[in-house]
């Protein structure tokens, strides 16, 4: 199993591509692939079909995943984007922001 810089109700920003410098909160995070979906990047529409009776088909937009090295997390405490660092504090491996030293 992979494990990612990223998790699931994190803040990211885009570094890379079309969606360049966009920010979002981050909805899912699929570790095996090493994607990652981003609330309101990388918008797609998905040509839907109505599966039962009484439901309506059409044209949706919704988020596609990016590549998880493509984006990089947030700091809450000082707004930029930031490799996390890794400190133990009693016993715990905690994720710290390198530019401000907060806990992420």
């Amino acid at each position: 199993m992979n494990t990612l810089h990223i998790k699931t109700g994190d803040t990211a920003v885009v570094l890379s591509g079309k969606e360049k410098g966009k920010q979002g909160k981050v909805l899912s995070v699929q570790p095996k692939k090493g994607m990652v979906v981003i609330e309101g990047v990388n918008m797609i529409t998905c040509h839907t079909k109505p599966r039962r009776q009484g439901e309506t088909g059409g044209i949706v937009k919704r988020e596609g995943a990016l590549r998880a090295c493509k984006v990089m997390k947030v700091c809450p405490k000082c707004g930029k984007p930031t490799r996390p660092a890794s400190k133990l504090v009693d016993g715990k491996k905690v994720a710290v922001c390198k530019k401000c030293g907060a806990e992420i």
